[in-house]
């Protein structure tokens, strides 16, 4: 009867392994594909992934700060002690005759209470703690901003690499099938061998290509994936091709937008950076400022020859103080505020320089975006005529009047001229991109 009982045991452990492994695989295959477009991808990207995350925490730490800086306003509250012994008491003369003062121990304790009244370094340093939470409202930012475009061209290079391999996809199979025509008509004797060789040749040659695009999508898409933090099993797809954005880039051709730098990143941290020394500089002539603060104390205080704290006789007593302090002299307070107006200097020369590699880049973009645009309207024209090239010569080697190299060449020109197109709209869109970032334009993403 126990052996049986085993069995039956373990028959329903083994019925419910088969059971969770079946609903894990089916889970498996029934996850869905997750189907994209750029603003979706960016969306994603600007929710999840862990840099931008980190900026936010940022801003969080710095009004975090900004509230520290205003609790150096209320007052501090504290409770204290202390025990003095006497190791030998004060002597008086009085008449001829010497005395000691006091008892061998002194213990007091209570509360204190210390509140500024006037004081200067606080106050700037509130101000300054206002710009640290611009300035790190700025980097989240920037961060944003260079999160956009480095998924914008990843998503971008996915299309391309799409793009080229279903171009290569195409032109292998088109190989392939007129490989089938020439060896149906070697077996017939209707062509030589060396067509044959050629025709498999250029068949042949073009399977690594195929391969190759194969593998680039793979890699474009866990790169995007990557910046989009999801998970790298997570299969994504996403909308449309390279050949969707023609029309864009002729648009944005007849529209030539005001390039400036107002919005750009870069040069706001530097403004924000010179904000936080001037106002460094005014903390640091603080230093030279008096400062008032008041204190309240209220203590109890013992005086006894023994050491039995059970039985002193505790004395309270309060005050109220105010205490002046004025600076007269302190060298390093000379030195500090030197340091920072060279710093300052410094900042504004650093200024100038990256403002001009700004426009520099910016120059740069456009030209490359007015090259781009003019070799996608080019090479449209140019897959035209390879298709119409192509469909000639294999015609014309149809009915004989045609050579296998002339064949294979058109096709060669043809598959050349399509990557060439999808590349053109590709350097367009990047150079869009990096244009976007540079003048720190921020998509809507609704």
């Amino acid at each position: 009867m126990r052996k049986v009982k085993c069995l039956i045991g373990r028959k329903m452990v083994f019925a419910l392994a088969l059971t969770m492994a079946f609903g894990s695989v089916k889970a498996q295959e029934t996850k869905e594909t997750l189907t994209l477009t750029l603003e979706q991808a960016i969306e994603i990207a600007l929710s999840e992934n862990p840099t931008i995350k980190v900026a936010n925490e940022e801003i969080t730490l710095k009004k975090v700060a900004k509230k520290e800086a205003y609790a150096g306003l209320l007052p501090e509250v504290s409770l204290g002690g202390t025990y003095e012994r006497a190791i030998k008491k004060m002597s008086m003369s009085m008449n001829g005759q010497s005395f000691e003062v006091g008892t061998d121990n002194t213990a007091s304790g209570g509360l204190q209470v210390g509140l500024p009244i006037f004081a200067p370094a606080l106050y700037k340093a509130i101000n300054m703690t206002k710009t640290d939470v611009e300035l790190a409202v700025e980097k989240a930012r920037s961060s944003e901003l260079d999160m956009v475009n480095q998924v914008a061209k990843a998503y971008y290079i996915l299309l391309l690499s799409q793009d080229s391999h279903d171009v290569l996809q195409k032109s292998y199979e088109q190989s392939e099938a007129n490989f089938n025509v020439v060896n149906a008509k070697f077996g017939q004797g209707v062509v030589s061998e060396y067509d044959k060789i050629r025709a498999e040749v250029q068949m042949r040659n073009l399977l690594p290509s195929v391969v190759s695009a194969r593998n680039a999508v793979d890699l474009a898409k866990l790169q995007l994936k990557v910046l989009m933090g999801v998970e790298p099993e997570q299969d994504i797809a996403i909308v449309g091709s390279l050949k969707d954005y023609e029309l864009f880039v002729f648009g944005q051709q007849l529209l030539k937008d005001q390039l400036i730098l107002d919005n750009n990143s870069e040069l706001r941290q530097l403004d924000l950076n010179t904000e936080l020394l001037d106002r460094a500089l005014k903390v640091q002539n603080t230093n030279f400022m008096p400062t008032l603060t008041a204190g309240f104390n209220y203590l109890y205080r013992a005086m006894e020859n023994n050491l039995s704290l059970a039985h002193y006789d505790w004395k309270p007593y309060s005050t109220l103080s105010l205490t002046l302090s004025i600076p007269l002299f302190k060298a390093t307070n000379f030195t500090k505020v030197k340091q920072t107006k060279i710093q300052k200097h410094q900042l504004m020369l650093g200024r100038i320089n990256t403002e001009r590699q700004l426009q520099m880049l910016v120059t740069s973009y456009q030209n490359n975006m007015n090259a781009s645009a003019e070799q996608v309207a080019s090479n449209k024209e140019s897959v035209l005529l390879a298709e119409k090239g192509c469909e000639i010569s294999r015609k014309l080697y149809e009915v004989g009047k045609g050579t296998i190299l002339e064949l294979n060449d058109s096709e060669v020109a043809l598959t050349q001229t399509k990557l060439t197109y999808h590349q053109a709209i590709y350097d367009y869109l990047t150079a869009q991109a990096d244009l976007d970032k540079v003048l720190g334009k921020e998509r809507n993403i609704k």
